[in-house]
């Protein structure tokens, strides 16, 4: 493009804040629109076709930066004053189930290995760099817990009362 950008900004910019105004309302969304199409024209500019409607290729613009403000707005979270009682559809992890007890009992290694390596999804040599020792120990404290838990929580053969 011949047109120096700062023209371009000096003759459209009007233009490019109502769209971004009629998007997005008032205030400082449409303002951050209006500065994000500046910005990506900006990096576009050189590269513009001579015979480009400087004016079209901006509003263009504008409004998909408007949609992408409104694609973030819908992701982030909604301040309120007062959080809704629900209850958890999974239940609380302290009510009526002694499985986090059970972890809880575990030695600290074989918790730690277990938390790490299955809760948070780190590979044992991760795991092993965190709490320390090789990651073949890791993977033997994780087997170790998991065991342990195993046996506590197995089901039972109800004409025996053994583990199956």
């Amino acid at each position: 493009m011949t047109l120096p950008f700062e023209t371009a900004v000096d003759r459209h910019g009007a233009t490019v804040l109502r769209v971004c105004r009629a998007v997005l309302g008032p205030g400082p969304d449409a303002e951050d629109a209006w500065s994000e199409t500046f910005l990506a024209a900006l990096t576009a500019w050189p590269q513009l076709p001579a015979e480009t409607n400087v004016e079209a290729w901006l509003v263009r613009v504008a409004q998909r930066k408007a949609i992408d403000v409104t694609r973030r707005r819908a992701r982030h979270a909604v301040p309120t004053a007062e959080l809704p009682e629900r209850a958890s559809s999974q239940g609380d992890p302290g009510e009526g189930d002694d499985l986090w007890t059970a972890v809880a009992a575990l030695p600290e290694r074989q918790r730690l290995a277990l938390a790490y390596h299955y809760l948070g999804g780190l590979p044992h040599t991760e795991t092993a760099a965190l709490i320390g020792g090789s990651a073949d120990a890791v993977r033997r404290a994780a087997s170790d817990g998991l065991r342990t838990l195993r046996r506590q929580y197995a089901p039972t053969d109800p004409s025996t009362g053994d583990p199956r």
